[in-house]
């Protein structure tokens, strides 16, 4: 048993860390196909070596995931990154810089907030419901709720650069980008629910 914790805990940093890894948008596109590959391999080595349940394995992994991505939010924040658009409302931060001297939108504690802690409070919540929702459930909430958050929050945040608007400034590539993950979610949720395969139990309550 004490093995298979071991191997448990080795699984959900490697799955984790590249969950978190990959929905960085600063890192180039080659460096996350290399790190998807390199998480998935591992993580499915580790389910092999210790006879875990992959499934179940990814489900615990990404209901801590949120609360990485709020702290790389608040990061964000702190140097000055990412701002956003201008605005008159009170809570408005002067970012300085490239930013200019006007008040912003604080978008950084805006996904902080929903992306990082609602979307883990709701994920505790889920994790919480008798008997355990089936294999996949939680990967799917965690995909299309991120999706939805992205979608949500560009509209008050300034695009990346090399990517801007298209239509004409009606959408940018981030929310375009961003839909398929919400489709992909809702997917894998319908696809969860249909297969209802019950989470393995490793650890008793």
């Amino acid at each position: 048993m004490i093995v298979k914790i071991i191997g448990l805990i080795i699984g959900l940093l490697v799955l984790g860390a590249g969950i978190c890894y990959l929905v960085k948008e600063k890192q180039d596109a080659e460096s996350r196909k290399i790190y998807a590959v390199v998480s998935i391999i591992g993580g499915v080595l580790v389910c092999r070596m210790y006879k875990l349940d992959a499934w179940t394995l990814a489900d615990l992994a990404v209901i801590g995931a949120p609360l990485a991505l709020c702290l790389g939010r608040c990061a964000n924040f702190v140097n000055g990154e990412l701002w956003g658009k201008p605005t008159d409302l009170p809570w408005g931060v002067i970012f300085g810089g490239t930013a200019g001297d006007m008040p912003r939108h604080p978008s950084q504690l805006y996904e902080a907030f929903l992306e990082g802690i609602v979307l883990f409070c709701i994920l505790q919540v889920l994790s919480r419901k008798k008997p355990l929702l089936p294999q996949g459930t939680f990967m799917g909430v965690f995909v299309m709720g991120y999706g939805i958050v992205r979608f949500l929050i560009e509209f008050v945040r300034v695009p990346d650069a090399q990517l801007g608007y298209l239509l004409g400034g009606v959408i940018t590539m981030g929310q375009l980008l961003s839909l398929p993950l919400v489709i992909a979610g809702l997917a894998l949720i319908i696809f969860a629910l249909r297969r209802n395969r019950s989470q393995r139990v490793y650890l008793d309550a």
